[in-house]
């Protein structure tokens, strides 16, 4: 269905209507919420491009168009710590609740735990956002605390919940899934 791939300068013409739209970005990164213009989201894509520390990949959907439909990938990355934060945007809202979400974190947990040799990975997630607390406990996140009023959208603060998946609980929780593909 995906295909997760290096951004490319060339990849950034997506971006400019997914930020300005207002309900795709609600729940996404905060940095999303102050930029508008094409210049602010070129000089933010052109550091995501050129971003070595991190782990970020294109969204592309397989097949004749290989369309770009967002991006996700794993942050601050603590190689002493073997730790990292997962992220993911889905910016073509024409492709939200088809589990390419799911797919999309189950593809990052296993580079996550298998090639970049992580042992803990944890996400922020909005409390709103019930779909994707949902998506992440399917695919193992257990949840670890909330910060309180941490996220301020549609003019009133909610909290965000911290979770976390260990490599341990993944390999028994991709097991399970082997086992029981139903």
């Amino acid at each position: 269905m995906i295909n997760l791939k290096p951004l490319i300068q060339q990849d950034v013409s997506p971006f400019y209507e997914w930020i300005n739209d207002d309900i795709s970005i609600k729940y996404s990164l905060s940095v999303f919420q102050s930029m508008h213009s094409k210049d602010q989201i070129d000089a933010w894509f052109l550091t995501v491009v050129n971003d070595l520390k991190n782990f970020n990949r294109g969204i592309f959907l397989n097949g004749d168009t290989n369309k770009l439909i967002g991006y996700a990938g794993i942050c601050n990355i603590s190689k002493p710590n073997r730790s990292g934060e997962y992220f993911i945007f889905i910016g073509d809202r024409q492709h939200w609740g088809k589990g390419i979400g799911s797919q999309v974190t189950k593809l990052l947990l296993a580079i996550g735990f298998e090639t970049l040799g992580l042992n803990r990975i944890m996400l922020t997630v909005s409390e709103p956002n019930y779909a994707a607390i949902k998506a992440y406990e399917n695919a193992g996140f257990k949840l670890e605390g909330r910060m309180r009023e941490a996220c301020f959208r549609d003019n009133q603060f909610h909290d965000k919940l911290l979770m976390s998946i260990l490599k341990d609980e993944w390999f028994e929780k991709r097991k399970q899934i082997e086992n029981n593909p139903n």
